[in-house]
């Protein structure tokens, strides 16, 4: 049986972003996800938490897909978590609404996969900041998926962000339709010269 899968969109200027406009567009077109843009849906920060929460339990897999902002989402994707994922709702003795779901992390960076390591700008991986995100997943009794990663955003041309767009929809497709054995290796995708 297909997954339905929920793709919790979280940036502000998402219209001046080539990056995430190409992936949000890839999202649109496959069938079975439901694209929900959190500062359209909330631009007053006022979240509707049993919207959210029916939302989430609608669906088998759940994307954060954001840009990195100070090795972090934007402010309204941790407003949601802060909100939506209830004690008793999300984790807590009860609280299974969200156990054997899926999380996925689908993010965007302006700076290099080489920025992003031990010897970069940055000291360490995108995995590695996306760390409180596995661990809510593990919390919340929900499978952690390897991240889609966009490195070097600022650098790709229009064909390569296309070839991403394309890869991030097959990701999608896959875990629509065969989730069990969706089991890929962390996308890194960058600029050429970005390792």
């Amino acid at each position: 049986m297909p997954q339905r899968i929920l793709v919790l969109i979280a940036h502000p200027a998402h219209r001046r972003s080539r990056a995430n406009a190409a992936l949000r567009a890839a999202a649109k077109t496959v069938e079975g996800v439901t694209l929900h843009d959190l500062y359209e849906a909330y631009p007053d920060f006022l979240i509707d938490v049993d919207h959210e929460q029916a939302l989430l339990q609608q669906h088998d897999v759940v994307v954060f897909q954001h840009p990195v902002y100070w090795y972090s989402s934007p402010a309204i994707l941790k407003e949601w978590q802060d909100l939506v994922l209830e004690h008793g709702f999300a984790y807590g003795r009860a609280g299974t609404a969200l156990a054997g779901k899926a999380l996925l992390s689908a993010v965007t960076a302006g700076g290099t996969e080489t920025a992003y390591g031990p010897e970069g700008l940055n000291r360490h991986s995108i995995p590695e900041f996306l760390r409180p995100y596995e661990a809510t997943a593990r919390l919340c009794r929900m499978r952690w998926l390897p991240p889609f990663i966009l490195h070097g955003t600022h650098l790709l041309d229009a064909p390569a962000l296309a070839r991403h767009a394309a890869e991030y929809r097959a990701l999608l497709e896959g875990l629509r339709d065969a989730p069990a054995e969706v089991a890929h290796p962390p996308h890194h995708a960058h600029a050429p010269g970005g390792h």
